[in-house]
């Protein structure tokens, strides 16, 4: 008969000389020595920055981080860190500077990060009932609590993501199965003979803005259904879907004999920060029986804002929302969530496994609902911040945000350096262009400028020609702080063309 010896070799002793490796009873007081040395490194971090990014180039990454051998470790803990303190601390980008404006990175909340160091150490997998406990109710709670802010009802549910792309996919996958459950179901009752739902795919259609986010083509090409499906609906002057168009759109898709299945409306596109029309559109989805998805990663901010409430009118019909806390709640990454209007939706996500969340089972597994199994506890890090902040300081914060936007495109539409590329934003972003400048002039420009250490700026396409763009998601920053931003690329702009 075979022993677990036969199996494998018996392991080396550990000895009172080891140093603990894992976290318990017994390694308590090294784990608080622990936390308080890299809180204490971290603290002394910020406290010293004075710029967003050094400016670091992959050439000066990449060679001192691959020479390090994986296989030899270093002689203690505080060995480590300052290891780390070389390769990444020092290069790293600090999205809490007042000139960091490039993209949808927040600064953070400090209740939040307290909560990380806790999930953490506790290391909950929120997926079934014995594994979380407390935590199923706190991320549930979380839920609820969205969905009433949403409007979505009684019978409206949801769970956490690790972010907008993976809760876009999820809602997608949701609409897709509702579409070919409804077409089989026609099909039985009308013709009488069975249909497959794979034969039913390739009909399938989403719509969208050629603003919406990139992850809703992505995610039809993850659903088996391609680039194809999804019909691009033309936007007005400010960047927001056409109803219009839409409602001709699915026409269109029916006399050919498609399938419209799911509408994904934006609140808050990425580069302009529009928020498409979610009232009409709604109509129209409900006219013609389509999934109206909410695609709200960055205008969730919205939900807590006592100024901008109003453009979020017509989300309360949405089939299904997504939500980014790690954006405009403030939270660290990752921080997501799906929320539905009707929970039985989320049905073609469960299945059941013997060893997990069996059938029979009477507990609520919170992995009935999800994508993933094992799944961090991040809705600890939410639970914290509105327990200590409360909502209202959040959509403070956000309205804030908002307002700058607004003051920085007046400044910017004033200054016959620059030229404005887009209207004023509904929420934070910020389109503008070097008066002049050609692409290479503004790329070599932002490039210098993030080189130099005075500031950081994103750049994206409008009508085919390179604009800069700021994404302010900072309540602590300022015109004062944006200003000199703006002067030195307009340096740098300058100094290209010059060289040229």
């Amino acid at each position: 008969m075979l022993t677990s010896a036969d199996l494998r070799p018996a392991p080396a002793p550990l000895t009172s000389s080891d140093p603990p490796a894992l976290l318990g009873r017994e390694s308590a007081a090294a784990y608080r020595g622990m936390i308080v040395d890299v809180a204490g490194r971290l603290a002394d971090r910020f406290a010293a920055v004075d710029r967003p990014w050094t400016g670091a180039a992959p050439a000066d990454l990449g060679p001192a981080i691959a020479a390090v051998d994986l296989d030899r470790p270093l002689e203690s803990f505080e060995d480590a860190m300052d290891e780390v303190g070389e390769l990444y601390l020092k290069d790293a980008v600090w999205f809490h500077h007042p000139r960091y404006l490039a993209h949808l990175n927040c600064p953070v909340a400090l209740p939040a990060v307290a909560a990380e160091t806790v999930l953490a150490a506790v290391n909950t997998s929120v997926d079934t009932w014995d594994q979380s406990a407390g935590g199923t109710f706190i991320e549930q709670r979380l839920i609820d609590w969205t969905a009433r802010r949403i409007g979505l009802g009684p019978d409206a549910d949801g769970i956490f993501t690790s972010g907008g792309t993976q809760s876009n996919l999820q809602a997608l996958l949701l609409a897709r199965d509702e579409a070919v459950e409804a077409v089989l179901l026609k099909h039985r009752v009308e013709v009488g003979t069975p249909l497959r739902g794979v034969e039913v795919l390739p009909r399938l259609r989403f719509f969208a803005s050629p603003h919406s986010h990139f992850s809703v083509v992505k995610a039809a090409r993850l659903l088996g259904l391609g680039e194809e499906a999804v019909i691009t609906v033309p936007a007005d002057d400010w960047f927001r879907m056409n109803p219009a168009a839409l409602d001709a759109a699915i026409e269109t898709c029916r006399e050919q004999g498609l399938i419209p299945a799911a509408v994904v409306a934006t609140a808050g596109t990425t580069d302009f920060g529009s928020v498409d029309p979610l009232g009409p559109i709604a109509e129209i989805t409900a006219a013609h029986r389509v999934w109206f998805h909410v695609d709200a990663a960055y205008g969730c901010g919205i939900l807590v804002s006592q100024q901008h409430r109003g453009l979020l009118g017509g989300i309360e019909h949405a089939d299904s929302v997504t939500v980014d806390y790690h954006k405009s709640f403030f939270q660290p990454v990752s921080s997501s969530a799906l929320l539905v209007r009707d929970r039985a939706s989320l049905r073609h996500v469960t299945h059941h496994a013997d060893y997990l969340n069996p059938a029979e089972g009477a507990f609520p597994n919170q992995v009935d609902k999800s994508l993933q199994t094992t799944r961090r506890f991040d809705a600890l890090k939410l639970w914290m911040t509105l327990r200590t902040l409360g909502p209202d300081a959040l959509g403070a914060m956000f309205d804030r945000v908002c307002d700058l936007a607004d003051q920085t495109w007046d400044w910017l539409a004033s200054d016959p350096r620059f030229e404005v590329a887009a209207p004023p934003s509904q929420l934070s972003t910020v389109l503008f262009r070097l008066a002049g400048a050609d692409d290479e002039t503004h790329r070599l420009a932002r490039e210098s400028l993030a080189a130099s250490g005075e500031g950081m700026v994103a750049a994206t396409k409008v009508e085919g020609r390179t604009a800069l763009k700021l994404t302010l998601l900072n309540p602590e920053t300022g015109l004062a702080d944006i200003v000199p931003v703006l002067e030195a690329l307009a340096r740098h702009g300058k100094k290209a063309q010059e060289s040229a």
